[in-house]
């Protein structure tokens, strides 16, 4: 897809990430003053607009300014937290207060605390630019035009689109401060902006809608609107004539942007909050095989302009490369401090999500997958939240298309597939390099070897 041009702009924040630090630095001394044994201190403030626009009319305009202060004090193993958005220094003492007060009725926890001081990010490790602050400079008039022109690039494609759910065009910035009372001080800005486009095709009995975006840091890759109105609609359009198929046990083809929902399911499961609770059907599975051996996950905090990038995770702690699965093997849960001394391990840096997980893309594209298939389901939309994480049972709502012969036939609607998580990561049969980047989750297409789907 062609890009966005768009012209970058200055920081529109109202305060300066220096005055969020001397805030930080402020509630810590207080906390200190007033007899905390420890704190933990995060600062932050964001902007956003965001412009609809639906059948050529201007549907919403909306603005977002944003701020808060939250803090988290210990009294040995007693914990208290309290937030404000008044930054003002009585403000933040009253913040303390109430945070003390807290802890001071709480039951205490053994695993409640900071990290061990070794563990956390310092300057010294190096906090070099990652890239994550592109601010867009876009005027309500100019995000109206590129809504605009995504709708109209949609209903220029066929009469066949009859209706629109709108276009819309978001900008998203933000900055925070993260400090606690060892000495551990970080934070930057960062922006995350999108386009996207519902459309429906067809009318009366026969209608199909369907939907795109393209999400980036930096305006500047964010697909053009024309083609992502087109595709969005190319994509409503085929789903017309959509029926349903028999039950059958068939593979089952996920399209990139719902195999990262399954890498989702994955994270969800080797988790330290569902291990430590023992909710989740892959307790105890490190060091054991968990998905296909051709399945190889890494984490890389430390990329550029990535989704999901940065030098700590949300208790301070560094971040670090490493690799998830080898071999279908996992090496290493999600943990934060205090999952991790639930468990009586060390955390892993991920307190708060993972660090742009990337799952290694095999040789064959999308529609080598779909030859590799032969015979089964294509799976481009999931409905319904039919995940249980305890077993690992998998049933979901879906729609898409049946593929016969390594080709789409048809599509379909009003089926669900069914099966086991830890059955479908073991019988993944292969991963597309068709990788789609839209958050924390890198994946291409991901090809399951059998499911059941229960249709008419």
């Amino acid at each position: 897809m062609s890009r966005t041009t768009v012209p970058a702009a200055p920081s529109r924040f109202s305060t300066p990430l220096e005055t969020l630090q001397q805030y930080a630095q402020d509630v810590l001394a207080h906390a200190k003053k007033s007899g905390a044994s420890d704190c933990e201190v995060d600062v932050s403030e964001g902007f956003g607009q965001s412009v609809s626009v639906r059948c050529g009319e201007v549907e919403t305009i909306e603005y977002n300014r944003d701020k808060g202060i939250g803090v988290t004090i210990y009294l040995g193993q007693h914990k208290g937290h309290a937030s404000t958005s008044d930054f003002s220094p009585a403000a933040l003492r009253e913040t303390v207060e109430a945070a003390l007060n807290i802890a001071r009725f709480t039951a205490a926890d053994v695993c409640a605390g900071l990290p061990e001081k070794e563990l956390l990010a310092t300057r010294e490790q190096g906090f070099a630019d990652l890239d994550l602050y592109h601010p867009w400079l876009l005027p309500v008039e100019g995000a109206i035009d590129l809504a605009t022109r995504c709708e109209q690039a949609a209903f220029a494609v066929s009469p066949q689109v009859t209706n629109s759910e709108g276009a819309t065009v978001s900008i998203q910035e933000g900055q925070f401060v993260s400090a606690n009372s060892l000495g551990f001080m970080g934070g930057y800005p960062s922006s995350r902006h999108y386009l996207s486009c519902s459309v429906i095709a067809g009318k009366d009995e026969n209608m199909q809608r369907d939907d795109w975006y393209s999400t980036s840091r930096d305006a500047q890759y964010i697909a053009s609107p024309e083609a992502i109105g087109d595709y969005a609609a190319r994509r409503a359009l085929a789903r017309l004539g959509a029926r349903k198929i028999k039950t059958c046990k068939v593979p089952v083809l996920f399209e990139a942007p719902l195999a990262a929902s399954l890498i989702g399911n994955f994270i969800h499961s080797v988790s330290g909050g569902s291990l430590y609770r023992k909710t989740t059907f892959l307790a105890d599975s490190l060091g054991k095989k968990v998905f296909s051996k051709k399945i190889q996950i890494s984490e890389r905090p430390h990329l550029r302009g990535g989704m999901a990038s940065g030098y700590f995770d949300s208790d301070g702690v560094a971040t670090q490369d490493r690799e998830v699965v080898v071999d279908g093997v996992l090496q290493g849960y999600f943990l934060s401090v205090y999952t991790a001394r639930k468990l009586g391990l060390q955390t892993t840096g991920n307190a708060g999500g993972c660090h742009n997980l990337i799952v290694r893309p095999g040789k064959r594209d999308f529609n080598g997958l779909l030859k590799k298939m032969g015979r089964g389901l294509l799976v481009t939309e999931l409905l319904g939240q039919g995940v249980n994480y305890v077993n690992g049972d998998y049933s979901r709502g879906a729609a898409g298309y049946w593929v016969e012969g390594g080709e789409i036939v048809h599509a379909v609607e009003e089926v669900t597939i069914a099966g086991n998580l830890r059955d479908m990561f073991r019988n993944i049969a292969g991963v597309g390099n068709d990788v789609l980047v839209r958050g924390s989750k890198q994946v291409g297409s991901i090809l399951v070897e059998q499911m059941k789907v229960a249709g008419s």
